[in-house]
């Protein structure tokens, strides 16, 4: 039975001891202080040792390609003269010209990228916040109260939160939010677990605002994060969808979330911005997305109904409407100065349940956007987005060509490829290092390394895992 709760308290007049301003005000200084140096934090001798380790590790791997130049030279050989080996060198070389020309393109557009500054209060338009939730717990009350904080015309915005059958107290900590907000949000119960793409429709259909939010519970939103998010929309009319910008909410608490900070850094400010240069940003993530009305409901029994390989499909509904709205010919954008931090795993086993998640996504959409990138799909330039779906087509299709190479390198040559696998991750990630101490701090910056490492030894199996699984359904982080 669907239950709707509507109480019309004054949104001062509850018992709660916390203000939502001091309470955003709160999380986001603990954030401005994550910047600072990580020797001070609780966790500093640990995470010092590891980056220690890593720079070790890098310095060791320079110094044996400088010493063992003469094997590189007799296995480059032995490869060029093998059957297999010359044309796979071809190919290798090809990709890597390719993907140098990407990356030199993407600089390109990322330079030339600016956020679009807030419109008036009179120029937003009306907003529908959707908050989807699945044993939450105590984090969807903060996600709300961020939300109420906004600074955004209270008459504008619309404020839902529906609780997706969970199995703990986020039902309680909807209510608790209710009681403090009053009328400011309305919350729904969802008679049985049916997944976020459903929670997300229910919201699309009660919505009354021109613009649709969602906002992951787990997250938190700064007080102009969603007047940011939407002021795209206003000025430019082709716009369909606008991606907010993403960064760690957990990162003081464990290893895996500072280095995923650094990563997220590079992933959302470099490669988004980008993207968004050609309107196509290829997903519009989760944690905070806005959408256009229309373009939702001309694409949402699509959406709703979408399957894979004959079963309905119940992962990546975020990188599903993006992919969906770009086929409409519409624009989608990145705002980078709209933020919002989320939570993200803190140990290995919950990280690699995402990542397989966000991979078989992936490959899933990539399949679904070549069915229409090559089309007449949109009246502006196409070459972008076009370049943009290539690049990802080609890291999928060359992801077991090359794993094939790793083992044999592996067995043949382990010397050889642990110290240039080393040196390749000091010359390649010394970008996201330098991008991420130019835009936030330098001693965070040095986590690009570890992460390299970390992914490197420990992830690699990621992408060819969820290609061979990309049918499979299951959510895997939804557990209590």
């Amino acid at each position: 039975m669907e239950s709707e709760t509507i109480i019309s308290d004054q949104f001062y007049t509850a018992k709660s001891a916390v203000r939502t301003d001091s309470l955003t005000n709160k999380i986001f200084n603990s954030q401005s202080n994550s910047y600072s140096t990580f020797v001070h934090r609780p966790a500093s001798t640990l995470g010092l040792s590891i980056v220690i380790g890593t720079f070790v590790l890098m310095i060791a791997g320079a110094f044996s390609v400088y010493h063992l130049q003469e094997d590189f030279e007799a296995f480059q050989l032995e490869r060029i003269n093998s059957s297999w080996g010359f044309p796979f060198l071809i190919i290798a070389t090809l990709l890597f010209f390719y993907q140098t020309a990407v990356f030199l393109y993407n600089s390109y557009l990322f330079l030339g990228y600016k956020a679009i500054p807030s419109v008036s209060d009179d120029l937003l338009p009306t907003c529908t916040v959707i908050v989807p939730a699945y044993n939450e717990g105590k984090l969807v009350y903060n996600t709300l109260l961020s939300l109420a904080e906004s600074d955004y015309p209270a008459h504008k915005i619309q404020l839902l939160a529906i609780d997706d059958g969970s199995k703990d107290d986020t039902w309680y900590w909807m209510q608790e939010a209710k009681k403090k907000l009053g009328d400011r949000v309305t919350i729904f119960q969802q008679p049985k677990n049916q997944g976020k793409r459903h929670a997300l429709y229910r919201g699309f259909n009660l919505g009354t605002g021109d613009i649709f939010v969602t906002v992951d519970s787990d997250s938190i939103v700064k007080k102009d994060t969603l007047r940011n998010l939407v002021s795209p929309f206003v000025v430019n009319e082709k716009c369909g969808a606008v991606a907010g910008n993403v960064q760690v909410l957990n990162n003081e608490k464990a290893i895996l979330p500072k280095m995923l900070n650094v990563s997220f850094v590079m992933s959302f400010e470099f490669m988004r911005s980008a993207e968004s240069r050609v309107g196509s940003v290829l997903c519009t993530p989760g944690a905070l997305a806005a959408y256009r009305k229309d373009a939702v409901f001309n694409c949402l029994p699509e959406w709703i109904n979408q399957t894979f390989m004959g079963q309905p499909s119940d992962i990546g509904e975020d990188r599903a409407m993006t992919n969906m709205i770009l086929k409409q010919g519409l624009h989608v954008l990145f705002q980078r100065n709209a933020v919002v931090l989320t939570n993200v795993p803190e140990d290995y086993k919950g990280l690699y349940k995402m990542f397989i998640r966000w991979s078989r996504s992936n490959v899933r959409e990539n399949l679904a956007m070549a069915k229409f990138v090559f089309k007449n799909f949109r009246k502006e330039s196409k070459l972008g987005a076009r370049l943009l779906f290539l690049n990802q087509f080609f890291k999928i299709a060359m992801t077991y060509p090359f794993l094939l190479f790793m083992f044999f390198f592996i067995a043949v040559h382990p010397a050889l490829f642990l110290s240039s696998t080393f040196l390749g991750i000091l010359i390649l990630s010394t970008f996201s290092m330098v991008f991420y101490a130019k835009r936030y701090n330098l001693s965070e910056s040095f986590w690009a390394y570890s992460y390299s490492v970390f992914y490197t030894f420990s992830l690699f199996w990621i992408a060819p895992y969820a290609i061979a699984t990309a049918s499979k359904r299951g959510w895997l982080t939804r557990g209590l």
